[in-house]
């Protein structure tokens, strides 16, 4: 009886599969895939880092107390974006000196609205005046991001916008962790501070960094990093779970770091299609490639398919005044609280598939097409949006079938 139960079973889950999935996807559509050319030894690692990924943590783990999700991968489903249904908030207070607070105290920068049984879940402090929602992020092609020397990053800066295009980006300095090793000669420091690359506000320096943050912050998990549970105010003593901490040893956090770091950058699709090829042309033409650069260099690295490659992310690293309908009065580092780090676009087109088959766009999935997220684009992005609005019907076709190809 077992077997013929689990035989029918079998049956429909394989009916199922081919109704959904006709076909194996193809490379060009699958973002969860290591780089080429890793050695044996690296690919070994990248693969139990993926293991690491996808660990389900349970209370008995040292989940929570308070947190946001039980694992890594439940934000970021294949590797791809996360659903709005999934998403961080973040909040803090605008000080009257003009800094901003995190709240630290009331348990910002980000709130827990899940808890583990016996303990309340957070709520956001009733002081706070800046509240941003994020939808989780694409982690693919991160290394090539993070192999970008400073330098580069600081020469495609223009804060005084001295070209006169109505663009005047400049990089996000952050305070860096206790843990955090620059790299001579690759990062820069501005005053004990370092650029912020990773994150929506890039208040993260590195990928070690953003992985650390995101055990504790995100799934409540302690770390030889950060080895110390979060602080809810709402109970006050006693916030800590009842699982030793650390929760989770450095060498599995750098499993999970290398896991990300070697993770391939989104593929492209329909690169010789003509109306892909004209959109592209309309993409510089509108100036959108302003901030989203196209194309960038990769600076040294030990990890040879990162070394000094030139790859095609569409972003400029900096941050950026998006006007007011953006601007949510949260930031991180030195950043205002409407800029925001220009997103790279690589992987644009590939959205829908972490996300139910329905695509959201912009920090917190507000926008439900392309066309919608770029009306949404204000401030330094005025010129080139009110450019879209000029376009032809078939220019601004052209321009979408271009942006879906990333």
């Amino acid at each position: 009886m077992f077997t013929l139960l689990s035989s029918f079973i079998l049956s429909i889950i394989i009916i199922s599969c081919e109704e959904f999935l006709p076909t194996a996807p193809e490379s060009s559509e699958i973002l969860n895939e290591p780089i080429e050319d890793l050695t044996p030894s690296q690919l070994a690692a990248h693969l139990q880092g993926d293991k690491q990924f996808g660990k389900i943590f349970g209370v008995e783990d040292g989940l929570g107390p308070i947190f946001v999700n039980t694992s890594c991968e439940n934000c970021h489903v294949a590797d791809g974006k996360g659903h709005p249904f999934i998403q961080l908030t973040r909040f803090g207070k605008m000080n009257l000196d003009g800094k901003f607070d995190p709240m630290t105290e009331y348990g910002g920068p980000q709130l827990q609205q899940r808890s583990i049984s016996g303990y309340p879940p957070e709520e956001i402090y009733s002081e706070a005046t800046g509240r941003s929602v994020f939808m989780p992020p694409s982690v693919t092609g991160l290394g090539l991001i993070e192999a970008i020397p400073d330098a580069t990053i600081i020469t495609l800066a223009d804060p005084d916008d001295s070209n006169g295009d109505g663009i005047s980006g400049v990089p996000n300095y952050v305070d860096p962790p206790d843990y955090f090793q620059p790299k001579s000669g690759f990062h820069i420091s501005n005053n004990g501070k370092h650029i912020g690359r990773f994150g929506r506000k890039a208040g993260a320096i590195t990928i070690l960094q953003q992985v650390i943050q995101a055990y504790l912050q995100d799934i409540g998990i302690t770390s030889d990093f950060l080895p110390e549970d979060l602080y809810n105010y709402m109970i006050g003593s006693g916030t800590g779970d009842k699982v030793s901490d650390p929760e989770l040893s450095a060498s599995v956090v750098k499993s999970v770091e290398f896991y990300i770091k070697t993770l391939k950058a989104p593929p492209r699709r329909n690169k010789n299609d003509a109306d892909v090829i004209g959109g592209q042309n309309i993409f510089k033409q509108i100036n959108c490639s302003g901030c989203h650069i196209p194309t960038l260099v990769s600076g040294p690295s030990e990890i040879e398919a990162l070394n000094q490659k030139e790859f095609y992310p569409y972003t400029d690293m900096l941050m950026h005044d998006m006007g007011p309908e953006l601007d949510d009065y949260y930031t991180e580092g030195s950043a205002k609280t409407s800029e925001w780090r220009t997103t790279p676009l690589w992987g644009l087109g590939l959205g829908g598939n972490s996300q139910g088959k329905r695509s959201f766009f912009l920090h917190d999935g507000r926008a439900k097409t392309i066309e919608e997220a770029i009306i949404y684009h204000g401030g330094e992005a005025s010129n080139s949006r009110n450019s879209y609005y000029n376009l032809s019907q078939s220019g601004k076709q052209k321009l979408l079938r271009f942006l879906e190809s990333l």
